[in-house]
């Protein structure tokens, strides 16, 4: 099993999305000393793999020097895996990249689509901005992936937001544009559930003529949940103790979401906390009613156990309680409904040799939704 940290060197960001809820003005950047607690922490926290993600704000402000010394220290731990960033790529530089792509630091990014939808959600100049540095990083070698958010305005344009991913070859991610705990201007751009559904349903149904071309890792995901009955997407698992996330000061949060929230802080990587002393905290009390009020009251879905009753901070965010589940949970059910209504007719039709990926017998075909749950 593999235990994710999030180091969150700061909330600050130079963009001005108008439905983020992530971002402060802050000009507080971790200083690398968190670090060296950050790895004494671990020392005896827990004895499973470690992959490390950086995200914010925007984490390339912690500057080239900070993340020399902290891929090192960090990569030198003895149950390392790996490391994820995600970031604006502002900032990115040859020295960045030859420095991530020493320590294989795999970089995510956020596109909204084309270039209009896209700067009238981000700010203008951000995809100019964006692109640049993805042409930049393509160059040497180093691979972005991307993540897209859909709002109840670009949700409106789904065949230009699929068709611009797709011409461009990205390997995505789709986020529901959510409502807001800081009491900022996201909530109108909320994605509506239904919406939601609909958008992953349709997707569904363009992506299985598209598998060679691109990935969507959600649906790839919701797929592979399907059939072993599990989430394997962090949206559809117990995250609760098995992700952390670590603040610009040293304090420690359920994930990255929850960062600059003082309520839902667990301890602090300076005082060396144990697993089970972060449990005596308010915050763990908060995500346990989550999880208790997700198996009392999901416990007859036909999805729960992939779905665990989608992400915490989804669910605190949407009704200002623990005890609720994701608010997309209608859409969850559409697609996992459709999935599975799709991969029993498959089962149905072809028994067991239905198992193995078959591929579309012409271009004019699609795939199967097997081929989907059974890629690597």
């Amino acid at each position: 099993m593999t235990f994710h940290v999030m180091i969150i060197p700061t909330l600050n960001c130079p963009s001005n999305c108008k439905y983020c809820w992530g971002s402060e003005n802050t000009k507080e950047i971790m200083d690398i000393s968190i670090i060296d607690n950050i790895i004494e922490w671990l020392k005896d926290f827990r004895q499973d793999k470690v992959h490390f993600t950086f995200h914010g704000g925007e984490p390339l402000l912690a500057g080239y020097d900070f993340y020399s010394e902290a891929l090192e220290k960090l990569s030198n731990i003895p149950n390392f895996e790996g490391f994820s960033l995600q970031s604006n790529i502002w900032l990115l530089n040859q020295d960045l990249i030859d420095l991530f792509k020493k320590y294989n630091v795999v970089i995510s990014t956020s596109i909204d689509g084309p270039k209009e939808i896209n700067d009238y959600q981000r700010g203008e100049g951000y995809f100019d901005k964006t692109m640049s540095k993805y042409e930049l990083a393509k160059e040497n070698g180093l691979p972005i992936n991307f993540v897209l958010t859909v709002t109840d305005y670009s949700k409106d344009y789904s065949d230009e937001l699929y068709d611009f991913f797709k011409e461009h070859k990205m390997n995505l991610k789709i986020h529901a544009a959510l409502p807001s705990l800081r009491g900022d201007n996201a909530d109108p751009w909320a994605l509506d559930q239904e919406e939601h559904g609909k958008l992953l349903i349709e997707w569904l149904d363009k992506y299985l003529y598209d598998l060679d071309k691109f990935v969507i890792k959600d649906l790839d995901h919701i797929c592979k949940s399907t059939l072993r009955r599990r989430g394997t997407l962090c949206t559809f698992a117990d995250c609760i103790g098995t992700t952390l996330a670590i603040g610009a000061d040293g304090s420690i949060y359920p994930c990255y979401r929850f960062v600059g929230m003082d309520e839902y802080i667990l301890g602090n990587v300076k005082d060396n906390p144990s697993f089970d002393k972060l449990k005596e905290s308010d915050a763990w009390a908060k995500l346990q009613e989550f999880r208790d009020y997700v198996d009392e009251n999901c416990k007859k879905c036909r999805y729960v156990k992939y779905c665990e009753g989608g992400c915490p901070y989804n669910g605190i965010v949407a009704y200002q309680t623990p005890k609720a589940v994701d608010p997309q949970c209608t859409a969850y059910k559409m697609i996992f409904g459709e999935v599975s209504k799709r991969m029993n007719k498959e089962f149905a039709k072809n028994a067991i040799p239905g198992l193995a990926p078959s591929g579309p017998k012409s271009e004019d075909e699609p795939f199967s939704i097997m081929d989907l749950m059974m890629k690597p």
